[in-house]
This record gives C-alpha cells, sequence and structure tokens, in this order.
C-alpha cells in the first residue's frame, strides 16, 4: 500500500500521515517529526516502518496553524519551521498525542505502540510518554529534556517529572550524537542520571563524530550513515522486543 492522510477523530481536526503493511501487523508506530513537518523524509521513514510490519501515522501536529507542512532543510526553510514550532502549544502536543495514540491502538490489534521521535518530534515523543500509555518511544536526538524557553515545553521540561514516565511503563530509547550542538553531552548525561533515579527502563547511546540529524541522509552535512544504521537496528530490535 502507499501512505495516505487521514483525520484522527472529527472532522476538521487534527490529521495523520498513514502508512499500513501489506501483510500481518506488528504493531503501529507513531512517527513524530521534526520541526519540518511532514516532509518526504518523515514518509519515507513511514513507509520502511510498514514494510517491516508496523502500522505508521504521522500526526500533523502543525495542523492548527498550517496544515500538512513539509518543508525542505535549507536554510529559510529551517527559519519557516521554527515560527511553527514556537507556536506550538505544550497541551495541544499531549491531547493531538492522545488522538495519535488511541488510533495506534485501534490499527495495532492486540500488538503494542511505540512513538518514534526525530529531533522536535523526539521531545514530544518523550513528553507523550509522561501523560500517555505505550510501550515504547525511541528518539533521535531530542531536545529540550531539561530545559525550557518554547512554549511546547512548557514551565515544566518532560525529564524533570521521569517518574511519570516509569508509571506509564514505556521503554526509552534515545539516540544522540556527539558532535550534537543542540543536545550538550552534560544534558544527556543529566538525563541518564534522571531516568535511572526514576526507575524508568531506558538506554541512551552516543555516537562518536556523529551529528545533529545524523540518522537522516536528506541532510548531506549532518548524515552520518554507521551511525544511522546502528540507531535504525536498534530501534527494530526494540519494536520487536516490546510491540
Amino acid at each position: 500500500m502507499t501512505g495516505q492522510w487521514e483525520i484522527l477523530g472529527e472532522a476538521g481536526g487534527i490529521e495523520a500521515y498513514v502508512h499500513r503493511p501489506e501483510g500481518e501487523v506488528r504493531g503501529a508506530v507513531v512517527v513524530c517529526s521534526e520541526l519540518y513537518g511532514v516532509n518526504a523524509y518523515v514518509r519515507d521513514t513511514c513507509a520502511e516502518l510498514a514494510t517491516a510490519g508496523y502500522v505508521a501515522l504521522a500526526p500533523d501536529y502543525y495542523w492548527r496553524n498550517a496544515r500538512r507542512t513539509e518543508l525542505g532543510y535549507s536554510a529559510e526553510e529551517r527559519e519557516d519551521g521554527l515560527v511553527l514550532m514556537r507556536a506550538l502549544d505544550r497541551d495541544e502536543l499531549v491531547a493531538d498525542a492522545s488522538a495519535a495514540l488511541s488510533e495506534a491502538r485501534a490499527e495495532a490489534g492486540e500488538r503494542g505502540v511505540a512513538f518514534l521521535g526525530l529531533s522536535m518530534g523526539g521531545h514530544i515523543a518523550v513528553r507523550a510518554a509522561t501523560a500517555l500509555r505505550f510501550e515504547l518511544a525511541a528518539v533521535f536526538y531530542p531536545g529540550w529534556l531539561l530545559n525550557s524557553g518554547f512554549p511546547l515545553v512548557g514551565p515544566v521540561p518532560p525529564l524533570e517529572t521521569s517518574e511519570r514516565i516509569a508509571a506509564g511503563g514505556a521503554f526509552l530509547l534515545g539516540f544522540r550524537g556527539e558532535l550534537d550542538h543542540i543536545i550538550l553531552a552534560e544534558e544527556w548525561e543529566q538525563a541518564e542520571q534522571q531516568l535511572t533515579e526514576a526507575k524508568v527502563p531506558h538506554e541512551l547511546v552516543t555516537y562518536p563524530g556523529a551529528r545533529h540529524g545524523f540518522a537522516c541522509a536528506d541532510r548531506p552535512e549532518d548524515y552520518d550513515p554507521q551511525a544511522g544504521a546502528d540507531a535504525w537496528r536498534k530501534v527494530y530490535a526494540a519494536l520487536e522486543s516490546h510491540l
């Protein structure tokens, strides 16, 4: 099958790009995008997950301000994405994640649900894990886990309430590049400490020499094929284990 846009819930509300597998469904994955929206990279990610047997849903978190946003990786388009990102609200994000989770549960049948987050989407996936119950959060270079500054973060960064992730039951798998200019080593170490103290089952991985965006082949200046391939191997192993 090919992917398609579908309404989640009431008409006029949030939409998601949905790609279903042709054969047996092994679970469902909510794909939370970078600040560039549900672009070709995100849709390709959904297609790859569907090929592996997972229903993939990529919510359009920008829907209140701009429908079906798909930006490229130029400096100008990044600025457009930042404008949209700064307009996101934490509580609205959780509501949208809840709508996506409900649809994912219906699609998964008796199997589990994961949230897969890419950069900004990694933050959304971790935030969702503090408020919702699902099996796995797999996040690539997630920002603002322990610091605020944007309305989407709110006054309390998500890992300050790590005990809620433990209560919700999600395993948290996270990836960061050593040279990431957004997620510094100290923040990653603090995240490790917070998760450990809250007894959240987790694995945080740092790839030597890798940059922010290392898993995205559409970002050639940042792409690290070896690190990206290893991270995706870990993601698929986690999906098989937890879903």
